[in-house]
């Protein structure tokens, strides 16, 4: 893709901070980029440099949970597009993609016209269980969400969601050697809308249905027998056991089916799918 060959071409290398939604993400960016020397990093919806918001909207002032989803995945073209012309004109090295999962960050990366992150750091390996165990507790309790950047940008641009500010010495132990100034980094608390109106959670059931619906628009003879759901930390996993008519091409048919289901339920929820096993149980007449 020409993107890849751009960014080739620039030897820009994309590194990705995963971890479950609460557990310090936000908190860390600022610490991982210093330590690997990157430059820009992409987080909840906003390019970040250095102290600046540079583009994007933040999930954070989002009146919906399913809204700052969608934002924080650059689902709206006209945000994307707003970030990924920043980028195009900027020099740079290295960039932070900051996500709850592997698919998330490569979604977020494509999206930007990135290349898909090469150096994968996990939040456990740079914060202890205790530590992570904390901050999903402040977030779970208290509603509180890390905006790396300095108090004063996000009072600038999103003054209605500020809450606190932090300062953060950066430790000799987290794997450099400190130099003659320690370096300070000031983070911003913010309490978004949706964190004070509680967690919006899709059911099963609801899950369930939108598979249905899908698939019936995708193909009205395949009959759809069994759905299991499963929900983890990377996102959801679906099993679709059905019966499909005599002479549908198992291959690439069932294959477009599959893209068809992740891409309209990603589209609409904002929700991750992780994957959609597809379990065909009966090749039947079209008529019966």
């Amino acid at each position: 893709m020409f993107r890849d060959i751009l960014f080739t071409l620039r030897r820009v290398k994309t590194y990705a901070l995963i971890g479950e939604s609460g557990t310090g993400k936000s908190f860390r960016a600022k610490l991982v980029a210093q330590k690997y020397g990157i430059d820009f990093i992409i987080d909840d919806g906003l390019l970040i440099r250095d102290n600046r918001i540079l583009a994007g909207h933040s999930a954070k002032k989002e009146k919906t949970f399913m809204a700052a989803v969608k934002t924080a995945l650059f689902d709206d073209k006209a945000q994307r597009d707003e970030v990924a012309r920043k980028l195009q004109g900027e020099k740079f090295r290295k960039i932070l993609v900051l996500g709850t999962s592997e698919k998330m960050v490569n979604k977020i990366a494509a999206r930007l016209q990135l290349p898909n992150p090469t150096r994968l750091i996990h939040i456990e390996d740079i914060a202890s269980r205790e530590e992570i165990e904390r901050a999903i507790r402040t977030r779970k309790i208290e509603g509180k969400h890390v905006i790396p950047v300095p108090s004063i940008e996000v009072k600038r641009n999103y003054p209605h969601i500020f809450y606190d500010a932090i300062r953060i010495l950066k430790r000799r132990s987290f794997g450099e050697t400190l130099g003659p100034t320690p370096k300070v980094h000031e983070k911003s608390v913010v309490r978004p809308e949706y964190s004070k109106r509680g967690k919006v959670v899709i059911s099963e059931a609801a899950l369930s249905q939108m598979v249905i619906h899908c698939v019936d628009e995708y193909n009205q003879n395949i009959r759809i027998k069994k759905i299991a759901v499963k929900d983890d930390d990377a996102g959801y996993r679906l099993v679709i056991t059905i019966d499909v008519p005599y002479g549908t091409q198992l291959g690439g048919n069932i294959h477009e089916l599959q893209n068809y289901v992740i891409d309209n339920i990603e589209r609409y929820t904002g929700i991750l799918i992780e994957e959609v096993n597809v379990i065909i149980d009966k090749i039947i007449e079209e008529n019966n």
